[in-house]
C-alpha cells in the first residue's frame, strides 16, 4: 500500500498537482483540472483574479477551494521582496492560508530561478510562518540548503518551463532524491505523459504541470492521461524495476530441458 503524500501540514491522495493557466476559459480550466485528479491547484497570483480585482471572473467561481486546496504562486516575481509580498497578499485573499510557491526567475528567456533571490525569500517566508514549496533548479547542493532551511517541499525543475523537454538531467534528480527529508516534487518541463511517467519511476513524490495539459490539442483527454501516468510510474516504482544488463537473459528456464 502506497503511503499519504504529506506537504507540511496537509496530506494528499494525488501526487499530480496542476496549474491554472493557458486555458482557453475558466470553464476548460475546471473541466480539465476536474479530469487530472488533482487535489492541489497552483494559481498565479499575479496574473489571475481571486478576488483582488472585483470587476473581472474570479478563478475562485470555479474552482472551488473548498473542493482544491489552493497553491498560491508568485509567478511573475523576480527578487525576494516582490515574491514576499505577493505570498502576503495570498494569505489575505485565502483567509489566512499560508501554503504557497515560491517561485523567484533570474530572467525572462528560459525563467531559471534566481536561486540567491529564491533562498532569501524562503528563508523571510519560513520565519513568518508561510509552509513554502520551492520551485528551484536541479543543483543537489541548492536543493539541500532549501531542505534544510524548512522548506515544506522543493521543486526542481525538470526543463524550462512550459519547454515540454522532460527530465534533461535524470541523474541530478536521483542525487536529490537521495538525500532529501522532504517531498521532491518535479515541477516544470513535462511535456507529455511518459514524461510524468520517468519521474515518478526515479521516485519523486509527486509532479506539478501545467503546460503540458492546457496546450495539449484536447486538455481534458491530456489531464487525464497525465493521472494515469502519474499512478503507473508511481506503482513502477514502489515494485522495483529489473537490474539492467549488458546480454540477454533468457525468460524461460535453461536447464532440466526435454533432449
Amino acid at each position: 500500500m502506497d503511503k499519504t503524500l504529506k506537504i507540511g501540514t496537509h496530506s494528499f491522495q494525488s501526487r499530480l498537482m496542476v496549474g491554472t493557466g493557458k486555458y482557453k476559459d475558466f470553464e476548460e480550466t475546471k473541466n480539465a483540472i476536474t479530469s487530472s485528479g488533482a487535489e492541489v491547484v497552483t494559481v498565479a497570483l499575479r496574473r489571475t483574479n481571486m478576488g483582488q480585482n472585483k470587476d473581472e471572473p474570479n478563478l475562485l467561481d470555479f474552482i472551488d477551494p473548498n473542493k482544491w486546496t489552493i497553491l498560491p504562486n508568485t509567478a511573475g516575481c523576480f527578487n525576494a521582496e516582490d515574491a514576499v509580498r505577493t505570498c502576503q497578499l495570498s494569505r489575505e485573499l485565502l483567509d489566512g492560508k499560508a501554503f504557497v510557491k515560491l517561485e523567484v526567475l533570474g530572467e525572462k528567456k528560459n525563467l531559471f530561478p534566481h536561486m540567491s533571490q529564491t533562498i532569501e525569500a524562503a528563508k523571510t517566508l519560513i520565519d513568518d510562518g508561510f509552509e513554502v514549496l520551492v520551485y528551484c533548479s536541479d543543483d543537489p547542493i541548492f536543493c539541500q540548503e532549501l531542505d534544510d532551511m524548512g522548506c515544506a517541499a522543493v521543486m526542481p525543475l525538470a526543463s524550462p518551463i512550459g519547454s515540454g523537454l522532460g527530465i534533461i538531467n535524470p541523474y541530478n534528480i536521483e542525487i536529490i532524491l537521495e538525500n532529501s527529508s522532504k517531498p521532491i516534487i518535479v515541477d516544470a518541463g513535462v511535456g507529455t505523459a511518459s514524461d510524468a511517467a520517468i519521474a515518478m519511476e526515479l521516485g519523486c513524490d509527486g509532479i506539478l504541470m501545467n503546460t503540458a495539459i492546457a496546450h495539449a490539442k484536447n486538455p481534458v483527454l491530456m489531464a487525464e492521461s497525465m493521472k494515469e501516468a502519474v499512478l503507473s510510474g508511481r506503482k513502477a516504482f514502489l515494485a522495483g524495476r529489473m537490474s539492467k544488463r549488458e546480454t540477454a537473459s533468457p525468460s524461460s528456464p535453461t536447464t532440466n530441458l526435454i533432449e
